[in-house]
């Protein structure tokens, strides 16, 4: 298949946020494999906590592997050879940090409210740190 410098340019513009019939359900199959690593990882779910989203995506991004392998094969097909590559390295993954902490956000502070311990009342603080008589 060969591809002229009008697609090349195509791939350089190429955006997540302006859908493709062809490439937006693989987009969305890495970016849910994402999502659904992320939570399920302790650590990366620490980085995710603090705002980290590359850091967070990082840690699980071997697990999507699969899905990663098949956007950036598909866009090599329609842009041409190596612009799947640079697409997932810079458009995807910027975007990636923005789905991710749009869709996993609520569930972190859902999560954390859920855990949180109310806090120590002060009377019976101070009634323990008495000595007994």
């Amino acid at each position: 298949m060969t591809f002229g410098l009008g697609s090349v340019a195509v791939a350089a513009g190429r955006n997540p946020v302006q859908p493709h019939a062809v490439m937006s359900p693989l987009e969305k199959a890495a970016t849910d494999c994402f999502a659904e690593t992320v939570l399920a990882n302790p650590a990366a779910t620490r980085h995710a906590r603090a705002g980290r989203w590359y850091e967070a995506a990082s840690v699980t991004g071997f697990l999507c592997r699969p899905e990663v392998d098949a956007m950036i094969r598909v866009h090599d097909q329609l842009y041409g050879r190596g612009t799947g590559t640079r697409y997932f390295q810079n458009a995807y993954t910027r975007h990636l940090g923005r789905e991710l902490a749009e869709r996993l956000q609520p569930t972190l502070e859902r999560k954390a409210m859920a855990s949180a311990e109310p806090p120590a009342d002060k009377g019976d603080a101070s009634e323990a740190d008495k000595p007994s008589e």
